[in-house]
């Protein structure tokens, strides 16, 4: 019987993340909005690099996702950044 049958969940920054605990206009604001607050939220996540992995390899175009804006995940991306 194997010592170790537990998986690791890939999305289980999800459950602790503080973007739960704020709505999603929060983190997707209307175009033009502020994102300063949601950053500043990100800021404080444990989740935040989990969170901002997940955005990148699923290629989330829209919000702030592990504190990034979409203009700036895709400055990420440009700049060689980030694979994918």
């Amino acid at each position: 019987m194997p010592i170790n049958t537990v998986t690791e969940d890939p999305l289980a920054w999800q459950e602790t993340a503080l973007c739960a605990q704020a709505g999603p206009e929060f983190f997707f604001p209307a175009p033009g909005s502020s994102t300063r607050e949601a950053k500043q939220l990100c800021g404080a996540c444990e989740g935040r690099v989990a969170c901002l992995e997940y955005a990148l390899t699923h290629d989330e175009r829209f919000g702030v996702w592990g504190g990034l804006s979409e203009k700036e995940r895709e400055r990420l991306r440009r700049s060689g950044g980030v694979r994918g």
